[in-house]
């Protein structure tokens, strides 16, 4: 019997149906921008989350659970989304792990952040946010999650909030009961600094084939902290068959180029899977130099040093460009060089003809330089 090879498709919804008509008489809107004024997450032409919770983890870390709109699809474990947040008048874009796992029977999603250092956004997320407050949400992404063909033995190396992809992870494996022979070492400076310390320390006492490795690297103080930091023989003595395994390693940069040279040494950087919160930077030269940067539409000019990315000169200059993760992956933040010199920080390579592409996020002035925003 011959069928028609051409793809069936679905009958439209009477949703889709009924909005199709009243989307003439919404004009220049939509339908969809009206259902928005009821409930932000019933909207289909954007997608936002509502705060159902907070959950203070450590001082300066927090958990929010996030319901998010119609328009969401579920993630895989370790991925990311992006999350928006107004802040005085500005719309701020980051990225963040997501900690639940995908198997969560509530439709909710956790984001888990750790407010740092001149973090405009980590800090309002970890102080300000309450229940209640809707923000805006992008789709998961990423390709650090376990494969479909479950490694045998995995090995986690996580350092502060590098734990979160990893604990997506382990929550689903848990949730789906098929937790393999599972090595993880954690670097924090403290036991009060872990974050989920809890629920971890639980997972290791009720699952036999989960091994925790805290290491408190501040624990016996400042001075011996550096003893406790990841190295070659501490490698061997937590986890003798580390040669064996399959790894997935978060954290800080240090952290992962110290992984990156012990696995590359040994001929196994195939078994090694990283995520890094930033771009990793190329060295800049002693003698480089940064410069006043013009931009163009806006008419404004601010000074930007060698190092600090464009889109963070732009911001603090008081503009609100497009921006997405932050780390040259998304190109949301792209524009063009009308002038002058910019420097790619991933790759230390000057950028300095007109028309070029200039990632924001990842460029710092290399002398006087113009781009299009």
């Amino acid at each position: 019997m011959q069928t028609d090879p051409s793809p069936m498709r679905s009958a439209p919804s009477l949703w889709s149906r009924v909005t199709a008509v009243t989307d003439y008489f919404a004009f220049p809107l939509r339908t969809s921008h009206y259902v928005e004024l009821v409930n932000p997450l019933w909207a289909r032409h954007s997608l936002q989350a509502r705060v159902e919770k907070v959950w203070d983890e450590t001082k300066d870390a927090r958990t929010l659970t996030l319901r998010p709109g119609v328009n969401w699809r579920g993630h895989r474990a370790g991925q990311h989304a992006r999350l928006g947040v107004p802040i005085g008048g500005m719309h701020y874009t980051r990225t963040y792990t997501i900690s639940s796992a995908p198997e969560r029977d509530d439709r909710c999603i956790t984001i888990t952040v750790k407010a740092i250092a001149g973090g405009r956004m980590s800090h309002h997320l970890v102080r300000n946010m309450k229940p209640g407050d809707y923000l805006p949400l992008g789709l998961p992404q990423g390709d650090f999650y376990l494969p479909d063909a479950q490694p045998v033995k995995p090995l986690f190396i996580t350092a502060g909030s590098g734990i979160t992809p990893v604990m997506s992870m382990l929550r689903g494996l848990i949730a789906q009961e098929r937790l393999p022979d599972t090595a993880h070492i954690h670097y924090a400076p403290h036991e009060f600094d872990v974050i989920f310390g809890a629920e971890l320390r639980a997972m290791a006492a009720t699952h036999s084939r989960y091994q925790l490795k805290l290491q408190l690297t501040r624990e016996l103080g400042v001075e011996s902290s550096e003893a406790r930091h990841f190295s070659a023989a501490q490698l061997e003595a937590l986890c003798p068959d580390w040669r064996e395994r399959e790894v997935y390693a978060c954290g800080p940069q240090s952290l992962l180029e110290a992984l990156e040279r012990h696995w590359q040494g040994a001929g196994l950087s195939r078994r090694l899977h990283v995520e890094r919160f930033r771009a990793a930077y190329a060295g800049v030269p002693a003698d480089a130099v940064g410069g006043k940067v013009s931009f163009a539409k806006s008419r404004m000019v601010a000074q930007g040093d060698h190092l600090t990315p464009l889109l963070r000169v732009a911001e603090d200059a008081g503009m609100n460009p497009p921006h997405g993760c932050r780390m040259g992956i998304c190109h949301t933040c792209n524009t063009r060089l009308l002038g002058g010199c910019v420097r790619d920080l991933r790759t230390g390579k000057l950028l300095n003809e007109v028309g070029a592409i200039v990632q924001t996020c990842i460029c710092a002035a290399a002398g006087d330089c113009e781009i299009d925003l």
